[in-house]
């Protein structure tokens, strides 16, 4: 099944540690089922210094189990599922919380 859940949708954590938090997604890998968020999931990783980059502590965004994250819903905020309908002769994704088109 293809996931509901696109680059730059803005999506809130409903479970794990950030649980709560929102952030909009980098990336998504269907395959794993799995999206990096920005803000969310973050490690600090300590670098050696190379010819590339700097050395020392850097912080970076993992990726979190597509379970554990849902649309934020355009009218209210609120985490949401998302449902497909046809418009003219375009598909395209509406919250059904509110039943608001999404955009993108």
């Amino acid at each position: 099944m293809a996931a509901k859940i696109k680059k730059g949708d803005k999506v809130i954590v409903i479970a794990g540690r950030d649980k709560g938090r929102q952030g909009e997604v980098l990336s998504v890998s269907p395959t794993d089922n799995r999206a990096v968020v920005s803000g969310i999931n973050v490690v600090k990783r300590h670098t050696k210094q190379s010819a590339a980059q700097e050395g020392g502590i850097i912080s970076k965004s993992l990726p979190i189990q597509l379970s554990n994250i849902a649309i934020r819903d355009p009218k209210d905020g609120k985490p949401t599922r998302i449902g497909y309908k046809m418009v003219g002769e375009k598909k395209v994704r509406f919250a059904k919380r509110s039943g608001e088109q999404i955009d993108g």
